[in-house]
């Protein structure tokens, strides 16, 4: 059963629209580098929701295999280059993990 990892941030003030795309990009590669990984999708709010969104900007769903494979995801060096990405665009992090 597909594991939903899902990811709201607040930006810094002052990120790029180039930083921003840098994090996409790099987020997207990592489906078929990291075993498990099935999709990574990223954007922001919709606006017609935007003002319920608690000032968080973007979000992330990661679709992964099986609850096995979130062990693998974390460490591996392709997620943790775009973990780095993400630390230097965001302040405010939140994540949520759901199994349907």
């Amino acid at each position: 059963m597909p594991v939903y990892h899902v990811l709201l941030f607040k930006l810094k003030p002052g990120v790029s629209q180039e930083q921003i795309d840098g994090f996409c990009g790099a987020g997207k590669q990592m489906v078929g580098k990291i075993p498990g990984l099935r999709d990574f999708q990223v954007g922001p709010a919709l606006a017609i929701t935007a003002h319920r969104a608690k000032g968080f900007d973007m979000g992330v769903v990661a679709i992964l295999e099986n609850v096995a494979d979130i062990t693998g995801y974390g460490p591996h060096p392709a997620h943790r280059e775009v973990h780095e990405l993400r630390e230097q665009i965001t302040e405010d992090t939140l994540a949520f993990d759901m199994q349907f």
